[in-house]
């Protein structure tokens, strides 16, 4: 399918806004047909779906891809930020723009409210896919061992402080910052463009960004897909980059497990990406897309 190899640049994508709670959201949408909503994951936004949004409205699809509060071009007030909150946006864009059971596909965070909202909102979920899965918006106590407990404590400390957090933030938002991390997450160094990073610094130089940054960080990390899973009902797609250090390779196993669940036969499709760091869909789309397509084409109509 030609349409799978298709990229749209960030500036050819066309937003429109929709109003939540007095806030600004910024979102895309292109084709005709099934409703797919896209959930990109931490310091990203809509346009992480570039590679992505020309081959599933190819294939029949009605693609929506959404800036969560806080980040890309949607507002960024200063507030609690959760998965919870994040989780209510996702419900209310629904309800006022779909109205009818959409196929939620996530990265990262966005994976992890694709969960929440197969499990917690089965009338607005269709079925779901999950690309390298957070287990939460942040690590949990438990799931630390000294001497990281401290390192990430003081770092907790250093970004919610006043006088400190802006210069902290103001080293980790450079462009050399971004462009190094995104290098250690992805497998193929050519997939970090220069579009890549304007994509996450623009927003970071919002003025309320470093408050957002500080939220998001010390926030609750919310529900774990271990609990998630067992409410779930509806056909789950899981892909996995081999070669992720932050949600590694035997974070998938609980997914494995699932297809082989002879209670629940064909609840879970698994599928491990070799090569592939962090985000699947941006560095490798030609392998994702398809995935993707073939999936889709085997959900009931209607």
């Amino acid at each position: 399918m030609v349409a799978e190899l298709v990229s749209l640049s960030l500036a050819s994508l066309q937003k429109h806004t929709w109003t939540w709670r007095g806030y600004a959201i910024a979102y895309t949408a292109a084709g005709e047909g099934t409703p797919i909503i896209l959930i990109h994951g931490f310091g990203a936004s809509l346009g992480h779906w570039r590679k992505n949004i020309p081959a599933l409205a190819a294939a029949g699809h009605r693609v929506y891809a959404i800036d969560l509060l806080g980040f890309g071009d949607s507002d960024q007030p200063e507030i609690p930020y959760t998965l919870d909150l994040w989780q209510d946006m996702l419900a209310d864009f629904w309800a006022e723009l779909i109205n009818t059971p959409a196929t939620y596909i996530g990265n990262s965070i966005g994976g992890l409210l694709t969960l929440m909202m197969l499990a917690n909102h089965p009338d607005k979920a269709k079925a779901g896919a999950v690309l390298n899965c957070a287990g939460g918006l942040n690590h949990r106590p438990e799931e630390l061992y000294p001497p990281l407990t401290w390192i990430m404590g003081a770092f907790t400390w250093l970004v919610s402080s006043p006088r400190v957090g802006p210069l902290v933030f103001n080293q980790v938002r450079r462009k050399g910052r971004i462009r190094s991390s995104l290098q250690q997450v992805y497998r193929d160094r050519a997939a970090v463009t220069d579009e890549l990073i304007d994509m996450i610094y623009t927003p970071a130089c919002k003025p309320t960004a470093q408050k957002v940054f500080a939220s998001i960080v010390t926030a609750p990390p919310g529900p774990k897909p271990d609990d998630l899973l067992p409410h779930i009902a509806q056909p789950l797609l899981v892909l996995w980059g081999e070669n992720d250090p932050w949600t590694p390779i035997k974070g998938a196993e609980i997914y494995r497990q699932l297809t082989e669940d002879v209670a629940r036969p064909g609840l879970v499709t698994f599928h491990s990406i070799p090569n592939t760091g962090h985000c699947p869909h941006d560095e490798r789309p030609e392998v994702v897309n398809p995935l993707l397509v073939d999936w889709l084409s085997t959900l009931p109509k209607g």
